[in-house]
């Protein structure tokens, strides 16, 4: 039976202290839609404690949330219904879990029906034991001595907190430490690594013959005559070459990510600014409005919905793995996927295999270097001060010799310090997990320090 919402949606005002000025209403329930969300999804896809939660996903979040989300109350949680609410200065905000798809945020003001709307997808695990990953775990001194130091908040960065670090080398772990309070069945949202993820289903589809990357993506909403934004093709997207505007660079998409509001209204809707495929501009949008094409593409909700359970996560043996949505059905895979250490490296040997597991190919011959080519419009990739940043592939990021590491290399990047780094030219695959603040995670240092290692 499906949860109902809990009656107290429809809250009364809560009382308050005066204030020279006004809280703002929209950020406030961005700001409660945050501690709804991650403390739904923290709860019931990883099993996290309410102070676990507190000292981890959320602490040292988007500074400009902090004072707000230290004065809201506690978070109500309903582990019958499997929902959280958060109550703030005006309303309140709710969350909602269910199986393989974690939590949807509802919209504020949501009535009781808004649950029961919500998509849900059949049971999929016991249709397929995974096979267990290959272990040839290693006692190398200076191997496991590099693994230790990323643990310790200092040495790849001030202010890094690791939680998981897995290391592969010839599609076996040879290396795989968590802290305190993780292991290895405990997902963390990935951020942006989503976005890589985003772009295997999406080869998924290219090979299933269902989406082409070279055509137009085809929205309906980009369909009237004389739209320019109907000649943007999927591969612009995947370059995050769009065109389309995206302010803050296109990596805070609060309304969506924290305010309940619907991928069809916030990602798709900005006007065209530049030609597509001339400008390189980072954009949640553009990851989303991919997905939004498949979607399209599809004309059918419920096999949309469980497709990337299907194509990707059933075969590669991902069962730890939540695919968050909108309410609307929209999968939000630009950020708001849960997974652990280990099921991110079945990607990326996936992609280590060009595209096949066990036999079966999930992606089209070739999709690993597709994804790992020198988009036409790169980031820039030196900054003021000498540092080499990553180039940009297809939802991927490009590392090579400038940054210590062999040519080839791509990784998944995701915020507070997510990587999954792929290093074609050793077979090696680096996980690291973390809730980093600051300058964040040096990953590249880290891969090349554990290739030295075993080199050495």
């Amino acid at each position: 039976m499906k949860p109902s919402l809990i009656s107290a949606i429809a809250l009364p005002l809560m009382a308050s202290a005066a204030h020279a000025q006004t809280p703002d209403p929209a950020h406030l329930s961005n700001v409660a839609g945050y501690k709804a969300a991650f403390t739904c999804s923290a709860h019931f896809n990883a099993d996290r404690s309410v102070d676990e939660i507190a000292g981890d996903e959320l602490h040292r979040i988007y500074p400009d949330y902090r004072e707000a989300m230290a004065a809201l109350p506690d978070a109500v949680i309903d582990d019958k219904a499997k929902t959280v609410l958060v109550r703030y200065e005006g309303g309140a905000r709710m969350a909602a879990w269910r199986p393989y798809l974690g939590c949807a945020q509802l919209p504020a003001m949501a009535d009781k029906d808004a649950i029961g709307a919500l998509p849900y997808v059949k049971s999929f695990w016991d249709r397929k034991a995974p096979s267990p990953l290959t272990e040839r775990l290693s006692n190398d001194p200076d191997l496991l001595g590099i693994v230790d130091v990323a643990f310790d908040r200092a040495t790849y960065g001030e202010g890094t907190e690791t939680t998981a670090v897995l290391v592969l080398k010839d599609g076996a772990v040879i290396a795989e430490k968590y802290r305190d309070g993780f292991d290895a069945a405990t997902p963390q949202r990935t951020w942006s690594v989503a976005k890589s993820i985003a772009a295997t289903v999406i080869g998924a589809a290219v090979h299933d013959g269902l989406i082409e990357v070279d055509k137009p993506a085809g929205l309906a909403a980009w369909g009237s005559p004389g739209d320019p934004r109907g000649a943007i093709t999927l591969e612009n997207l995947l370059h995050m070459s769009s065109g389309l505007t995206s302010p803050t660079a296109g990596n805070r998409t609060d309304d969506v990510y924290f305010g309940g509001g619907r991928v069809v209204d916030h990602a798709i809707t900005n006007r065209l600014v530049a030609a597509p495929g001339t400008r390189w501009r980072y954009a949640n949008n553009d990851t989303m409005t991919a997905m939004r094409a498949l979607r399209e593409r599809m004309k059918n909700d419920q096999q949309y919905i469980e497709y990337p359970f299907w194509r990707v996560l059933l075969p590669l043996g991902m069962e730890h793995t939540f695919l968050e949505t909108d309410w609307n059905g929209d999968f939000v895979m630009s950020s708001q996927v849960w997974t652990t250490a280990r099921d991110l490296s079945r990607i990326g040997l996936l992609y280590l295999a060009d595209g096949v597991w066990e036999g079966e190919r999930i992606l089209p011959k070739g999709w690993a270097n597709y994804v790992a080519t020198p988009a036409p419009a790169q980031p820039p990739l030196t900054r003021a001060n000498g540092a080499q940043m990553p180039g940009y592939g297809a939802q991927f990021w490009l590392f090579g010799e400038r940054h210590g590491l062999p040519e080839g290399t791509y990784a998944a990047q995701g915020n507070r310090g997510q990587y999954l780094v792929i290093i074609p030219a050793h077979n090696m695959l680096v996980v690291r997990r973390g809730f980093d603040d600051g300058g964040g995670f040096d990953i590249a240092k880290f891969s090349a320090d554990l290739l030295a290692a075993l080199e050495g």
